[in-house]
């Protein structure tokens, strides 16, 4: 059984990005992510319709860090705090030492490798902090720019189920990529 000992929060740093501890001053920046039809484009999660709603996600968050059960990332460029995005590692499995990524990005940030950075740092914590031996990603086969990120840093793709997943009333296909780790 894996022992996950996530204390005190992980603030990672890559070439340009600060990955750090979430908090509510990025309630506004978060608000404006989760409530953004292009960053929501393949991302199936409750809109929050006021601020309140995003105060009480970050409290969710903040417990699951807290309970050891998961670890999100607010991304930031490095020198400032403003939040453009966030990486998350959870759904930690402890039996199977695996788990679940996933991340947003501000539309004004993508198509800049600031997600690759991310990625890749959130994985090397996650097979070597954590010692997860693999991670994955579950995310629509149609969100091309994913799926592109996830081949770049190493993920396969491990399975399609033909519409599994209920995705605002219309069933959609959902695609699984994992990456497992190299150190045995």
């Amino acid at each position: 059984m894996l022992d996950v000992n996530l204390h005190p929060f992980p603030t990672l740093l890559t070439a340009r990005l600060t990955m750090r501890e979430l908090n509510f001053d990025d309630a506004d920046a978060l608000f404006t992510l989760r409530t953004d039809p292009d960053v929501l484009k393949y991302i199936d999660i409750n809109q929050p319709k006021a601020i309140e709603a995003v105060y009480d996600w970050i409290k969710m968050i903040l417990g699951i860090h807290e309970k050891n059960e998961g670890v999100m990332w607010a991304l930031s460029l490095q020198g400032s705090t403003e939040m453009i995005g966030s990486i998350g590692i959870w759904n930690i499995n402890k039996q199977h030492h695996r788990a679940e990524v996933g991340y947003m990005l501000s539309p004004l940030h993508q198509g800049k490798g600031f997600m690759q950075e991310a990625l890749n740092e959130a994985i090397a914590y996650a097979f070597g902090h954590i010692n997860l031996h693999s991670v994955e990603a579950n995310l629509n086969p149609d969100n091309i720019a994913s799926i592109n990120l996830l081949e770049r840093c190493g993920f396969v793709r491990e399975a399609c189920f033909k519409e599994n997943y209920n995705y605002k009333g219309t069933f959609v296909d959902s695609a699984v990529y994992s990456l497992i780790t190299t150190k045995k």
